[in-house]
């Protein structure tokens, strides 16, 4: 019997916590599920990732409600994919007015954000709960080539490009003077890397960089948040563990001339004994050996995922 496809077998709740990091800053996580962050400065609070829809966007809004009625002015997109970032529309109710990402997620928007939308909507049928709630696609309101400040008041926050890794155009959000980090997608932890638009050769430097910045709480994309030094260090090399591996895989493969289904078998020698059991994992293999099989075959710059290709893909790497 073959497995349900992507996450569509998924239809479990998952239980949503709510938690403060810092004086200013809070982590929206749900057991796997995409993470949100929230930071409430002197005059307005901006918000790190915006749920898949409007609808799903409601239980933060009203998460936020409970400890501000300051307005959600900024919104910040920590890369593209439609998951984290079709809710954007239900903020503009809240205040919101910059939409603000990485010149890498504006272009992969132009080049792949209808083709995404429409592949994401089918793999994660939870998720996009109350899609028809979705006006179409997310655009940026500012772009920023690598890094910008903003002032919520007093207080600083840093929005970054350090480099490529889980997209071209992966963003973090900083607040220099509290020591918390969200990550995005760059980091996660106790759940799969979606490695399917990756740069997983560059992954690993900008992972050093994002070290480098000496986070003191980080919240990863997926996974729980992190409250001290050596759990941020924790979550950053498990994941740099994952995609470096998963790499390696895609490597020997190629190597040996194997094909793309004898790639999965080789895979998951070396990923299911470190990484079966942890949220997604099922889910994201597959489209993580074909993205790693496509970089060690030369193939730089990601395929484009469409909803037809998806399943092509699932089909083919079943047993």
């Amino acid at each position: 019997m073959s497995k349900a496809f992507a996450s569509q077998a998924d239809l479990e709740e998952k239980k949503i916590t709510f938690t403060r990091l810092s004086e200013n800053a809070w982590a929206y996580t749900a057991e796997g599920d995409p993470n949100s962050g929230v930071i409430v400065g002197d005059d307005s609070v901006l918000i790190v990732d915006t749920t898949a829809t409007p609808a799903m966007a409601q239980d933060l809004i009203a998460r936020i409600r409970t400890i501000t009625d300051k307005p959600i002015k900024h919104i910040v997109l920590s890369h593209y994919h439609a998951v984290r970032v079709l809710g954007a529309s239900a903020y503009f109710k809240e205040g919101a007015q910059q939409i603000i990402a990485s010149r890498g997620t504006y272009e992969m928007i132009v080049e792949r954000g209808d083709a995404d939308m429409k592949s994401e909507i089918e793999r994660f049928p939870r998720l996009f709960s109350g899609v028809e709630t979705v006006p179409g696609l997310t655009w940026p309101t500012l772009v920023f080539e690598k890094e910008i400040t903003l002032f919520l008041g007093k207080l600083e926050v840093k929005i970054m490009h350090l480099g490529a890794g889980h997209t071209k155009g992966d963003t973090i959000v900083w607040i220099p003077s509290q020591k918390v980090l969200f990550s995005g997608d760059l980091v996660e932890f106790g759940a799969a890397c979606y490695c399917g638009d990756a740069q997983l050769e560059q992954w690993p430097d900008t992972l050093e960089a994002l070290r480098n910045l000496g986070a003191e709480k980080l919240v990863p994309g997926r996974g729980p948040a992190m409250f001290d030094t050596d759990e941020v260090n924790v979550g950053i090399d498990y994941t740099k563990d994952f995609v470096t591996t998963l790499l390696q895989q895609g490597r020997e493969a190629v190597a040996q001339k194997m094909d793309l289904k004898a790639a999965m078998a080789h895979a998951r020698k070396a990923m299911d004994p470190k990484f079966g059991q942890v949220f997604i994992y099922e889910h994201c293999l597959p489209f993580d050996v074909s993205r790693a099989y496509d970089e060690a075959s030369g193939i730089a710059h990601p395929r484009i995922w469409t909803a037809q290709r998806d399943k092509e893909m699932w089909s083919a790497l079943q047993h």
